[in-house]
């Protein structure tokens, strides 16, 4: 049986007198450390010498430290850094200068799944991941609604990890929408798979195999971009809004027919197979060695791959079109034509 949480759930004075650290200042970085600290939470933020993040932090009032800093004088250290920089971070930064019983917190458990953290066994390890972007969690908290996450307990030494995990998910307002309880493993390889077979991968490779299709039958590389990518937004908050029943009673007749016979043909049987592959390199393990061997030697083939997606002829044809929308609005994260991030 599912195990949710909500904010009756949990206490906040779990936290009172603690400082928690939090280690990088992204997405969900400056989400994490500005919902805990209007929540009543003492809270710094460690930032490497020099990150241009240092600024952000400090105009919103968070106390910013080195992350040797930051973390001695932390109770809880949620880090926040990106998952190939984690392993090296805890080694040389983090676990020097843990104090002893702080607790150890996560929003992602690929390191500790795949052993390249190994914290001693003296400390708490806990997981509260936001099923959102940063940007969405802060805003959500702000308007007194939250972001649902997911929570996990990997090592409970003081014995009150629970309480200090489910503290921390009200703390970032994720507890108003609930938490479900799930495990390092779990959330782990089902947010790997979703994101390479289906959210990302799936989708993207979908879409620029629609657009190709269309485009070489003779077909305008506009009107093959409104079909196959723009309107994807459409059908995708109808499915979140009432599932995929909803959004076949929402499309008309004929959209649902075509759903029906032409669905199986594009997606069969085959790409099931496929995505037990999938499945089965992230469980072994394989695809995180690939990833990370790939990560220290400079990321050659990511860099590679990411430039070729840029490269595909949808990416310019759709900054054209998107220049059309009325309601569009720029993004502090991403510009279009630029691949520095």
């Amino acid at each position: 049986m599912v195990d949710i949480r909500y904010d009756k759930d949990a206490d906040l004075g779990v936290l009172a007198g603690k400082v928690v650290a939090i280690i990088g200042y992204g997405s969900q970085g400056h989400a994490h450390a500005l919902n805990l600290r209007d929540s009543g939470v003492s809270v710094v933020v460690g930032l490497r010498d020099g990150s241009p993040s240092a600024a952000k932090a400090s105009e919103q009032g968070l106390k910013v430290l080195s992350v040797s800093e930051s973390v001695k004088i932390a109770d809880i250290v949620m880090i926040l850094a990106p998952d190939q920089v984690q392993r090296r971070l805890f080694a040389d930064e983090v676990e020097p200068n843990l104090k002893e019983g702080a607790a150890l917190a996560f929003a992602h458990g690929f390191n500790i799944r795949f052993g390249y953290i190994k914290p001693s066994s003296t400390h708490d390890i806990f997981m509260v991941a936001p099923k959102g972007p940063g940007h969405t969690v802060r805003r959500e908290f702000q308007s007194g609604r939250g972001v649902p996450v997911v929570w996990a307990i990997e090592q409970d030494a003081s014995g009150q990890a629970e309480k200090t995990a489910l503290a921390y998910a009200k703390g970032i307002g994720g507890l108003r929408a609930g938490g479900i309880k799930t495990t390092f493993k779990e959330e782990t390889e089902t947010d790997l798979f979703g994101e390479q077979a289906v959210l990302c991968g799936g989708v993207s490779k979908l879409i620029q195999y629609g657009f190709e299709t269309l485009v070489e039958a003779g077909y305008q590389p506009e009107i093959a971009y409104f079909e196959v990518c723009h309107e994807l937004k459409l059908i995708v908050d109808l499915i979140v809004e009432g599932g995929i029943s909803k959004q076949r009673w929402s499309i008309s007749d004929t959209a649902e027919y075509g759903d029906y016979i032409s669905g199986p043909r594009v997606i069969n049987p085959s790409v099931k197979a496929a995505m037990k592959d999938v499945l089965a390199d992230i469980q072994n393990g394989s695809f995180a060695a690939r990833f990370i061997e790939d990560q220290d030697k400079g990321a050659p083939e990511f860099k590679k791959l990411r430039k070729e997606g840029e490269e595909h002829s949808i990416e310019a044809v759709g900054a054209k079109l998107r220049k059309m929308y009325s309601w569009r609005s720029g993004s502090d994260d991403y510009t279009e034509g630029s691949a520095s991030r």
